[in-house]
């Protein structure tokens, strides 16, 4: 009896020394949230498809790296533009966080907040040899190369091939042309035979750019998108004014009333046989069973003195500020590796910038046509609200303001002037 006691006595001591040993090591393995490193990571998509993306991108990353804890922001696109400003104004940018290219990108470099990536690299050329070159230069100043593009994008209008059949229509070539395939259309019943959400201002800019870039010379178009010598007196921005009135007019009484994604829904239900929308889009009309679509350029205008063979478009990417942690930098790293990129494609539709992310496998037909056009035009124009910055939210007002009636054009060329104007005289001192 007395061995018996002992013997549950050593086994019963045995098994308390087993699960404090336990305890121990489970305190030595599973970091407290105190000691974690915490990673701001910040972007532009509380909507669906890309917030569930980030969602799942950073539990996966938290469960393969249990010392890290990101701490994820969003909002979206101007609210975005405002608080990323805010936090550059107050110096307290989150470690990573996205941006468009060109001169919004270049105005957060030139807080000196930013940190340039030259030094990654060329540390990893397995990493950064990936990349399609063309799409890091909007992200390169001075030779300096500040952003990892997470993808690429470009603007087209899409049609859709059944209405287009019925009518006997071709997708126009010029911008004559386009307004006779407008006119056939209404002729045809459809009321609306276009549309656009130009109840968001950035909208504006995408008609915009393209018919600037078309009517206005190059050489004067270089000259007013950099802030110290911009004038906009070329009489081709009045008339390009006129042209996207005279589309406006097509797009029925209510353009100014919805926003982009409701003016989208209408052409993917069919309501509208024709938009101007991103190449990232495609997947999104694609899973609304959007009638079968083609796809063209923005028509060119035969007498304008620009260039009209462009396509309008930019890559957005990753950026970090000078405070980001070792631990944020490899976050940076693998947000564009090659199996989130693939994913990324594959969850939200977005054509990725990288060596065999885009294929049959995570892509449809459309969004592969898509890749290889980006990838293989020699005439890429950025938006044009990231082209020309301040004097944009100008021109983005006014055509809002010439749609409604409350603004003439030669009023809203007086602004943009006025702007440009203020904008060299600030750059002057």
């Amino acid at each position: 009896m007395k061995k018996r006691v002992v013997l549950l006595m050593l086994l019963t001591v045995f098994s308390v020394c087993l699960f404090a040993n336990g305890q121990s090591e489970s305190k030595k393995t599973e970091p407290t949230a105190s000691s974690k490193t915490v990673i701001k990571f910040f972007h532009r998509w509380p909507n669906d498809p890309k917030f569930t993306y980030f969602n799942k991108l950073v539990a996966a990353y938290e469960a393969d790296h249990p010392n890290i804890k990101i701490q994820m922001d969003y909002v979206l696109n101007d609210s975005y533009k405002e608080k990323i400003r805010a936090e550059v104004a107050s110096g307290d940018l989150p470690d990573v966080f996205c941006s468009w290219s060109d001169s919004f990108a270049r105005n957060l470099v030139a807080s000196g907040q930013i940190r340039s990536i030259n030094d990654l690299m060329e540390a990893d050329k397995a990493w950064s040899s990936r990349v399609f070159p063309s799409q890091l230069n909007g992200f390169t100043f001075e030779g300096n190369v500040y952003a990892m593009p997470m993808m690429m994008d470009a603007k087209v209008f899409v049609y859709n091939k059944a209405v287009f059949a019925k009518c006997g229509l071709t997708p126009p070539k010029t911008f004559d042309e386009f307004i006779h395939v407008l006119d056939v259309l209404k002729a045809n019943g459809y009321k609306t035979p276009i549309i656009e959400g130009f109840s968001d201002p950035w909208t504006v800019s995408h008609y915009l750019g393209p018919i600037f870039y078309g009517l206005v010379p190059e050489k004067e178009s270089l000259k007013d998108y950099d802030p110290k010598t911009g004038t906009f007196t070329d009489p081709g921005y009045s008339e390009g004014l006129k042209y996207f009135k005279q589309l406006a007019s097509y797009m029925g009484d209510f353009a100014l009333s919805v926003g982009h994604e409701e003016a989208r829904n209408m052409f993917s239900s069919g309501e509208v046989p024709l938009m101007f929308i991103e190449t990232a889009e495609f997947k999104l009309i694609e899973d609304a069973n959007c009638p079968d679509f083609g796809t063209f350029g923005f028509p060119a205008f035969t007498h304008g003195k620009g260039k009209s063979d462009v396509l309008m478009g930019a890559p957005e990417g990753w950026m970090l500020s000078k405070k980001a942690s070792p631990e944020a930098i490899e976050f940076f790293k693998a947000l564009v590796n090659d199996e989130n990129m693939k994913k990324f494609t594959k969850d939200t539709g977005e054509t990725t910038p990288y060596n065999g992310t885009v294929n049959s496998d995570n892509a449809s037909s459309h969004t592969i046509a898509a890749a290889e056009l980006i990838k293989n035009t020699p005439n890429m124009i950025p938006w044009f609200d990231n082209a020309v910055d301040t004097v944009g939210d100008v021109f983005m007002r006014g055509g809002q303001s010439i749609i409604s009636g409350d603004e003439t054009i030669d009023q809203v060329m007086a602004d943009v002037q006025k702007t440009a104007n203020g904008l060299r005289a600030k750059y002057a001192k």
